[in-house]
């Protein structure tokens, strides 16, 4: 299976953020704690709350809310308050669970692939379905225009916030 590297997948914007050493530390320390924790055997909601305790850890406490809401396996608000909007939705699995994840295209399936790089993802799963789901009832139902589709290919605009970052584009 090919994989971009982290270099190729990122904006190029995201190289010029020079994160400080204490970040760097911070982020390795919790990211080994996320997997050694990790366990393929255990239930979708074991090892979302290790997802969760990672999150909370690195960026995004106290600032961000980061919780269930409804169906919803994580979500993270835009503020420190669960009343506040949600800016991004997490769909869980088991690791194990790959028959519900998106997968590299096989020829025996029948829908359209997604490239990446030079590889081709089948998003025609149960998580990126429950995902679109928990999306469109969070834009119309909730009618939440602060939640956007987001990709790693988007535009970052000088002032925008990355782990507390300010990121100055010249």
């Amino acid at each position: 299976m090919n994989h971009l590297t982290i270099r190729k997948a990122l904006n190029k914007a995201f190289l010029k953020v020079k994160p400080n050493r204490a970040e760097i530390d911070q982020f390795k320390q919790e990211l080994n704690l996320l997997l050694t924790q990790v366990n393929p055997k255990e239930h979708e909601e074991f090892n979302k709350n290790i997802l969760s305790d990672f999150l909370k850890n690195t960026f995004y406490a106290p600032n961000h809310f980061i919780n269930t809401k409804g169906r919803n396996d994580l979500v993270m608000h835009h503020d420190k308050l669960a009343t506040s909007k949600v800016g991004v939705i997490i769909e869980a699995k088991r690791p194990d669970n790959t028959s519900e994840m998106p997968t590299e295209k096989r020829p025996d399936r029948f829908s359209k692939p997604v490239r990446s790089g030079n590889v081709e993802f089948d998003l025609n799963c149960k998580a990126v379905q429950e995902l679109v789901l928990y999306y469109l009832r969070e834009r119309i139902t909730d009618k939440n225009d602060k939640i956007k589709p987001r990709s790693g290919h988007q535009r970052l605009r000088s002032g925008d916030s990355i782990g507390g970052s300010r990121v100055t584009l010249r």
